[in-house]
């Protein structure tokens, strides 16, 4: 398959949730792409293809989900495999922080051959973490808002449509911002990278550890008056610490967070309607990220690389981080099993005595 002369050939690393939205959106806009995936999975799509139900996006005009056959892209086993369509004009990253390092150590005997990777992962560690394996060069940073429901390997459901965020910065990313909003993507162009994902980080935060810690809904966190100022108060060591970086908090697509930052300077009683909304918004109808994968029983957590990056920020600035240090430790031994998944689970009193210690 040949991509045409106005086309993206496209590489995405997985077809996730965000990778299966992104690039099969891109390919029903004519792109070629091609998906790398774990051979057993490869081998399913390339029987059955993709399934994206996109019906929410009323630009869109259908009712129906949107197959997409095999013949509509490719998916490859391996990266080797997928390298024998090179060259490509970029790569989608939107694997979990806590599978990066493992992608990584399987993509630099490609460097050389790999494009300019838009990574879409959350937190603010990645980026670094790719341009130290295949160059600066080849890092485009970028953010995602949009909420997207996974039910199988290459079968989503779009269930919040807001947008997705692209770094200025590489000779791609306005090309990058076009070809996406002609596949109603809702791309949009940032000028400031670490504006655009520590603004990111901070819509990740609420609500995620302590949900994952406690085993409780999103919900059950804010009608706990105590655990709202929880909230709050970890929000606020992440906004210390944005501000010691000279960091701005920016609005992102479809996303007030300057409103959500806001909300932490004012009374609890008039910032829990506001924050409630974005805690169970930009999920959709899933429990919070953190919660899934504890339960999930695969031993890792993206904690260390969202609410432990404020920690190791907050120490190279000054910047005492308490609250993001006792979430982080705490969820870090319940997810490798040096603590029972009990161990806090629907006790809040005794996950607040810690943190009072």
């Amino acid at each position: 398959m040949q991509p045409s002369s106005s086309s993206l050939n496209i590489l995405s690393f997985g077809a996730g949730a965000i990778g299966t939205y992104i690039g099969g959106s891109l390919a029903l806009a004519g792109h070629h792409v091609v998906f790398v995936e774990q051979p057993s999975v490869a081998d399913d799509l390339r029987q059955r293809g993709m399934r994206l139900d996109l019906t929410l996006d009323e630009r869109r005009k259908t009712k129906d989900a949107f197959l997409l056959s095999p013949q509509s892209f490719v998916m490859a086993g391996s990266l080797e495999d997928a390298l024998k369509f090179w060259p490509f004009d970029v790569a989608i990253f939107a694997l979990k922080s806590f599978d990066t390092p493992t992608a990584l150590d399987g993509m630099r005997p490609f460097a050389e051959k790999l494009p300019p990777i838009l990574c879409l992962s959350n937190g603010v560690d990645n980026e670094p973490m790719i341009a130290d394996a295949i160059g600066a060069d080849k890092v485009i940073y970028g953010t995602v808002t949009s909420a997207i429901g996974r039910r199988g390997a290459g079968d989503i459901v779009l269930e919040k449509l807001r947008g997705i965020g692209i770094a200025n910065g590489n000779p791609l990313s306005a090309k990058l911002v076009a070809a996406f909003n002609a596949a109603y993507l809702n791309a949009q162009l940032f000028q400031n990278a670490a504006a655009m994902k520590w603004s990111k980080m901070l819509t990740n935060l609420i609500a995620n550890p302590t949900s994952a810690i406690l085993d409780l809904s999103a919900a059950q966190v804010f009608a706990d008056r105590r655990l709202y100022q929880l909230e709050i108060e970890m929000l606020r060591e992440c906004l210390m610490v944005m501000e010691a970086q000279n960091i701005e908090v920016v609005n992102l697509p479809k996303t007030p967070v300057r409103a959500l930052a806001f909300a932490t300077r004012m009374p609890l009683w008039l910032s829990k309607p506001l924050l409630g909304r974005a805690a169970g918004s930009g999920r959709g109808a899933k429990m919070p990220s953190f919660h899934i994968d504890l339960h999930s029983g695969r031993g890792k957590s993206e904690v260390d690389f969202l609410h432990g990056a404020i920690v190791r920020a907050g120490e190279k600035a000054g910047v005492p981080t308490p609250v993001n240090k006792v979430l982080t430790e705490t969820l870090l031994a319940l997810t490798k099993g040096k603590l029972p998944m009990d161990s806090y689970a629907h006790q809040p009193q005794k996950l607040l005595d810690l943190l009072a210690r």
